[in-house]
């Protein structure tokens, strides 16, 4: 084994290899599936939408390329949500069919599977470019603020604090995203790069529920990322932002068999603090 193999692994079967013949099966098994519930989250906005355990979810470029900011939450308890760092550390830093979103302590799940990705393929581009990211986080009014001396207050922070506004969630609920259809790496010095999104009009991105969530998505108001937000090309990106469309799956039964919903982690969670004996 080398050093640089990834440093989280577990045995054939383990917590990091799902089922492929189960979650294959509910991500092609199309013509089963019943539409139940779909909308339109308009440019440089946010909306925010419940998905039932044992549904999938689909994320779809419905006018041509758009990147967007994801939130996952527990829908019966906000505090369990997407943990993006540790998602990038169990699985990859960039996304695809087949990888988990795991979820932060003391819970340690899988939220969701990804069972579709149109993007699949993209692989890695001559600049070091791949898709969907867990390496960067979403664009905020603060840096904003900072960066360009200037309020606006459609970033996809604040259209994802607006959004779970309806739930009693807040800023403070709103957490590091995965940037589904974004196209990012790490240049030369390390940096974080965002490029021209790969994707085109009827591209998706789906995942399955494997507990009842709260979602949410911002439209980013970058757009496509084809014009620069900060710096000294920065320009306006009003031009190549375009709206996502969400669709909402229940599944086929037959897709199903086998599944059941993920456990908590089985840690005791005392973290030693009990009163024992040493010896």
């Amino acid at each position: 084994m080398s050093l640089t193999d990834a440093a989280y692994q577990s045995e054939p079967g383990g917590p990091l290899d799902p089922d492929r013949d189960l979650y294959g099966r509910i991500g092609s098994m199309t013509d089963g599936r019943e539409l139940v519930d779909s909308f339109v989250v308009p440019i440089r906005s946010g909306r925010a939408w419940e998905v039932p355990a044992g549904h999938v979810c689909r994320i779809v470029t419905i006018e041509g390329p758009q990147v967007a900011d994801l939130n996952l939450w527990n829908r019966h308890d906000p505090r369990e949500r997407l943990w993006a760092a540790r998602t990038r550390q169990l699985q990859s830093a960039h996304v695809s069919t087949f990888d988990r979103l795991w979820s932060t302590l003391p819970f340690l799940r899988p939220l969701v599977t990804i069972t579709g990705d149109s993007l699949e393929d993209y692989g890695v581009d001559d600049e070091g470019g791949r898709v969907h990211d867990l390496l960067g986080t979403r664009c905020d009014p603060y840096v904003n603020q900072m960066l360009n001396d200037a309020p606006f207050d459609y970033h996809c922070h604040s259209n994802l604090t607006r959004a779970v506004r309806p739930w009693h969630l807040t800023e403070f609920d709103v957490h590091d995203v995965l940037n589904v259809f974004q196209c990012t790496g790490l240049n030369d010095r390390d940096e974080y790069f965002m490029k021209t999104c790969p994707a085109t009009k009827g591209d998706y991105f789906e995942f399955f529920a494997e507990i009842d969530l709260l979602a949410a998505l911002s439209t980013c108001p970058g757009g496509d990322l084809s014009v620069p937000m900060f710096g000294p090309d920065a320009g306006d990106t009003e031009a190549v932002c375009r709206p996502l469309g969400i669709e909402v799956y229940s599944v086929p039964d037959e897709a199903l068999a086998g599944w059941q919903p993920p456990q908590r982690a089985a840690y005791a969670q005392d973290h030693g603090l009990a009163a024992r004996p040493w010896a």
